[in-house]
C-alpha cells in the first residue's frame, strides 16, 4: 500500500520572491514574518506584505474585490518548539472575491510561510471558506503550493486533509471546484485536486505525486526526478490528472478564469451567456473513411468562434473533449478524433469521456457529440486492462445524463462504439447524420468476410462487389433514418443551425437543479 504522506516534498524549494524567502515545511521563520499576517487584502490603512500567494489571488480576482478571512489564525502546536513559529495565517490565505463580477471563494497556500505545509489550523481555514462557498452557492478556486502535511502536527495534519476531502465530496456536482497547481503537491494533498472538477498545472514548478523522489528511491531504489515522477507533462499526457497546463502562473490563473466563464456558479444556476460569434468555415472532410482529419476543425466550424477550450488535449488523444459556446450558450463537446488511433475508443478515452460527460451534466451544460469511429480498439491489452468495465463508464455517463444531448454522425459509427457515443437508443434527444455517413455492427470488409465466407472461398474476385452490396443494404444512414435511429440526414453546412435550433427548443431539459456528483474516474 502506498504511504500517504507529505514528507516527500520537503526537498522541493519554492522560488525566491521579492520580500519573502524560501522555506521548507519545517524551516524556522523570523520574528517579523511571524508577526505579519500572510493573507489577502487588508483593512483600510493596514500595511500588509504582498507575497507571491497574495499576488496570485489579487491577479485572479477583480480589482479591490478580495476580502480575506481568518488572517490572524495561528496554529496551537507546542511540540518541537513550534510555539516559536506561529505566523499569522498559518501559511494559507483564504477569503472571498469576484472573478468577472461573479462571487468566488478562494484559498492560496503560501510556500514562503512554513513551506505552505498543512496543519490543523491551515486545513480548518480551507474547510471554512469551502463551507462559505457551499452555503453561498459559489465556486471554489484553490491555488496549491505546499510542502505537504506538517510533520510536527502528526495525525492532526492528516485529519486536516480528511476534512478537506470530505468537503470536496460534499460539494461535488453542486458548486464548481477548480484546483490550480502552482508548486509542489504531494502525499495526501494530491487527492483534493483529484476530487475537484478541473485541475490546472503550471508547467515548470508544479508537481503532483503520492510519494516524492527521495521516498521512491529509498523504497524501490528507482532514481527519478520530480519532473519525471509527477511533472505537468506526465499528468497531461500519461495519467490524465491535469486538464490544462499553463506556461506560467499568470496563464494558469487566466485559464482558471476562463473555465469559470463556461460554468454556472452552482448547479442551481444557469450557465453564463455571452455574445454569439460566427463560427469558422466548415472544413472539407475526406469522403474516404480511411483518410484521417482533425475533428477539432469540425468542432470550431460548429461552435462560436474562439470559444472552444479543449480539456486534456494530450491524454487519450483519440477522443476530444472541451467546453465551447453555441450562439452564446455554454456547451460540452465530445468528438472522436480520426487523427489519433483512427478515432477508436479505448480504456483511456472511455474514462476521459465519462468524467467530462458527468461534469457537463452536473452543471447543466448541453452535450454535443460528434461521432466518427470504427469501434472499440481490439486487443488482449485492452481486454485485460478492463475495457469492458471502463467502457461501461462512458455508456453509464451518457445514459444517466439529463441535459439536452445532441449527436451528429460525421462519417461512420460502428459496433459498440455506435451505441456508447450517445446513440438514440441510449437516450440522445436528437441524432443527425451527414449525408454519406454509415452505421453498422462493423465495417464492410470485416462483415463481408463473415457473411459471405463461402462465396469468397468459391470466388475471391467477388469481394468488391459484396462489399458494395453490404454497404448499400446494411450501412447507409437512410436505413437508420427509416428506423428513426437517425432523426435527420443533413449537409455539413447545416450542422450548426440545426444544433442551435434544437438547443433553443430544449426547454425544461435545461432547468438548473442538482443532478448528481462528479465522481472521479
Amino acid at each position: 500500500m502506498t504511504p500517504i504522506d507529505g514528507t516527500s516534498t520537503v526537498e522541493l524549494t519554492p522560488p525566491q520572491v521579492p520580500g519573502t524567502r524560501s522555506a521548507g515545511a519545517t524551516a524556522p521563520i523570523d520574528a517579523a514574518s511571524a508577526a505579519a499576517p500572510t493573507g489577502g487584502s487588508a483593512p483600510a490603512g493596514a500595511d500588509r506584505p504582498v507575497g507571491l500567494a497574495r499576488r496570485h489571488l489579487l491577479t485572479l480576482t477583480d480589482p479591490d474585490s478580495f476580502v480575506e478571512l481568518a488572517s490572524m489564525a495561528r496554529h496551537r502546536v507546542t511540540a518541537f518548539d513550534m510555539q516559536r513559529r506561529r505566523p499569522a495565517g498559518d501559511g494559507v490565505i483564504t477569503g472571498i472575491g469576484r472573478i468577472d463580477r461573479r462571487p468566488v471563494a478562494l484559498f492560496a497556500q503560501d510556500s514562503a510561510v512554513l513551506g505552505g505545509s498543512l496543519g490543523e489550523t491551515h486545513a480548518d481555514k480551507i474547510v471554512r471558506v469551502m463551507r462559505w462557498a457551499e452555503r453561498a452557492r459559489t465556486p471554489v478556486v484553490g491555488l496549491i503550493d505546499s510542502g505537504g502535511a506538517r510533520i510536527q502536527e502528526g495525525v492532526s495534519a492528516l485529519d486536516g486533509y480528511g476534512r478537506i476531502f470530505q468537503a470536496n465530496v460534499r460539494q461535488s456536482g453542486r458548486i464548481p471546484q477548480i484546483s490550480v497547481i502552482l508548486g509542489p503537491c504531494a502525499g495526501g494533498a494530491t487527492y483534493s485536486p483529484a476530487l475537484t472538477d478541473i485541475v490546472i498545472m503550471q508547467r515548470q514548478r508544479a508537481h503532483m505525486f503520492l510519494t516524492g523522489p527521495a521516498v521512491v528511491k529509498a523504497v524501490t531504489r528507482e532514481d527519478v526526478t520530480a519532473e519525471t515522477l509527477g511533472g505537468s507533462d506526465v499528468h497531461m499526457r500519461q495519467s490524465g490528472v491535469a486538464h490544462l497546463v499553463a506556461a506560467d502562473a499568470d496563464e494558469a490563473l487566466r485559464l482558471a478564469s476562463r473555465v469559470l466563464s463556461y460554468l454556472p456558479s452552482s448547479c442551481w444556476d444557469q450557465p453564463p451567456r455571452s455574445t454569439p460569434a460566427p463560427p469558422e468555415p466548415m472544413p472539407d472532410v475526406p469522403i474516404n473513411h480511411r483518410i484521417p482529419y482533425d475533428v477539432r476543425r469540425v468542432v470550431r466550424a460548429v461552435v462560436d468562434r474562439d470559444s472552444f477550450l479543449e480539456l486534456q488535449p494530450g491524454f487519450a488523444r483519440n477522443l476530444v473533449t472541451g467546453f465551447a459556446r453555441l450562439e452564446g450558450s455554454p456547451v460540452g463537446v465530445v468528438a472522436n478524433q480520426p487523427n489519433a488511433m483512427a478515432g477508436t475508443l479505448d480504456i483511456n478515452a472511455a474514462e476521459k469521456g465519462a468524467r467530462f460527460v458527468r461534469l457537463c451534466d452536473a452543471f447543466g451544460l448541453p452535450l454535443i457529440t460528434l461521432v466518427d469511429t470504427p469501434g472499440f480498439l481490439p486487443g488482449a491489452r485492452q481486454e485485460s486492462g478492463g475495457v469492458i468495465r471502463r467502457g461501461a463508464k462512458l455508456l453509464f455517463a451518457y445514459a444517466e445524463a439529463t441535459v439536452p444531448r445532441l449527436t451528429v454522425v460525421l462519417r461512420k459509427a460502428f459496433g459498440g462504439a455506435y451505441i456508447v457515443m450517445n446513440s438514440k437508443a441510449l437516450g440522445a434527444d436528437a441524432v443527425l447524420a451527414w449525408r454519406g455517413a454509415q452505421m453498422a455492427v462493423m465495417g464492410a470488409e470485416g462483415a463481408v468476410d463473415i457473411i459471405y465466407r463461402r462465396d469468397l472461398a468459391a470466388d475471391p474476385g467477388r469481394r468488391d462487389e459484396l462489399i458494395a452490396r453490404y454497404q448499400d443494404e446494411a450501412m447507409r444512414a437512410e436505413l437508420s433514418a427509416d428506423r428513426m435511429s437517425v432523426d435527420e440526414i443533413i449537409e455539413p453546412v447545416s450542422t450548426r443551425p440545426m444544433l442551435a435550433a434544437l438547443l433553443a427548443a430544449s426547454g425544461d431539459a435545461r432547468r438548473p437543479r442538482f443532478r448528481h456528483d462528479n465522481l472521479p474516474q
